[in-house]
């Protein structure tokens, strides 16, 4: 009933609200909030939506509660709200005129659990293991890749070395040319899954597809196989590999050699060879990145006097010069003659360690000509210690 004297379409103007045709739209929904419902905050990124759809869906799933009817409904009402504040221009039509704006536009709802599927097919895989079904398994698989753990010596890690590697892996039979089947024939349909590569069974309120047992997934059955691999259409060789290993590798480089790993199935692609790098340990150097490290023993008549001495080097033996008075754990330098960097090919420098060492056995001239030098050492001591204690210079 109007007012009276009150014009109708006039009322209907004034109380209508903005982005409303009717009375009717102003009903109140029956549908929670879609923020109520996945328990999320109106300001709530995908990362959160997604977040808080799985808790829901793991918990109603219906094959996680069977019969319970309860459990399906919030099952769909996680979904459907999900479906629409996941998409930017549905959740701007919800947040804007709520469920009203998104009825007559094809938004609301799903028509059911095959919609919920192809709308949420990654989590469904990700968390019950159960796929859309879609698509069947390709027969085309690329062969499986392989390791080979190689050892170096310390320099033909440095210098790099061309090494043949023994292989026993998967090839493609040379009988059947890798279709497994008996010359002259060719592999059939599957039976079970009409060629598919899938066969469906019924899981609560799902149908679930799978891969096809009898054919694995290639949609195909060999009924006469070859002899030489049994239908397999691989057979197992021996073949040597050559492999370059460049200057500079270390223990944990890696080598990716393509296309040298088993071969694929039904024309797959070959896999790839990784070799992995060992080097072993030498008796006189040590690595630090690109640099190397050894240690020279002196005498102490050495290193008092100084001297000129060989040491060996990546690339022979060089001179260096030792000076006067050179102490325990000095540190010289050779410049340029480390280990090349893989990066850049620079080489990098050998350091000189110096170690003193002391003589274990003397004959009696050189005791007694470092008894006397023993007895000059103690008078300049003496006078030393004399002089710290009347607080004077050491040096004086």
């Amino acid at each position: 009933m109007f007012l009276a004297g009150v014009d109708r379409d006039l009322l209907l103007n004034i109380v209508k609200p903005t982005g409303f045709d009717t009375f009717a739209d102003l009903s109140m929904s029956t549908k929670r909030d879609y923020y109520e419902v996945l328990n999320v905050e109106r300001t709530a990124g995908d990362t959160e939506l997604k977040k808080a759809y799985r808790k829901l869906a793991l918990q109603f799933h219906p094959d996680r509660n069977p019969g319970d009817a309860a459990a399906e409904e919030k099952f769909k009402e996680a979904s459907e709200a999900y479906g629409v504040l996941s998409d930017p221009q549905k959740r701007q039509l919800y947040d804007r005129f709520g469920h009203q704006g998104l009825e007559g536009s094809g938004s609301s709802g799903f028509s059911g659990f095959e919609d919920i599927f192809s709308s949420f097919g990654d989590i469904f895989e990700d968390f019950f293991g159960l796929g859309s079904g879609r698509g069947s398994r390709s027969r085309h698989q690329r062969g499986a890749d392989l390791r080979y753990d190689l050892s170096l010596s310390f320099l033909e890690a440095a210098f790099g070395v061309e090494k043949e590697l023994p292989l026993e892996k998967m090839d493609i039979c040379q009988s059947c040319e890798g279709n497994g089947c008996e010359a002259g024939t060719q592999p059939e349909t599957c039976q079970f899954c009409r060629g598919s590569g899938q066969v469906s069974r019924n899981q609560g309120f799902f149908t679930v597809r799978t891969t096809c047992p009898h054919c694995r997934g290639t949609g195909q059955m060999i009924t006469q196989p070859c002899d030489d691999c049994s239908g397999s259409g691989q057979i197992e060789t021996r073949k040597t590999v050559s492999v370059k290993i460049p200057a500079g590798v270390d223990t944990g480089s890696r080598l990716r050699l393509t296309n040298e790993g088993e071969a694929g199935r039904q024309g797959g692609p070959q896999g790839d060879l990784y070799v992995f790098i060992h080097v072993e340990t030498h008796d006189f150097f040590e690595r630090d990145n690109a640099d190397v490290i050894c240690r020279m023993p002196l005498s102490f008549i050495q290193a008092a006097l100084g001297d000129t001495i060989k040491v060996p080097t990546l690339d022979g033996e060089k001179k260096l010069r030792i000076p006067k008075g050179t102490q325990y754990g000095d540190v010289f330098r050779f410049n340029g003659q480390g280990i090349p960097s893989l990066r850049s090919g620079r080489r990098g420098d050998q350091i000189i360690q110096v170690v003193i060492k002391t003589p274990t056995s003397l004959n009696k001239k050189q005791e007694s000509l470092l008894k006397e030098f023993a007895k000059l050492e103690s008078g300049k001591m003496s006078k030393r210690i004399k002089n710290i204690l009347r607080g004077e210079s050491v040096g004086t």
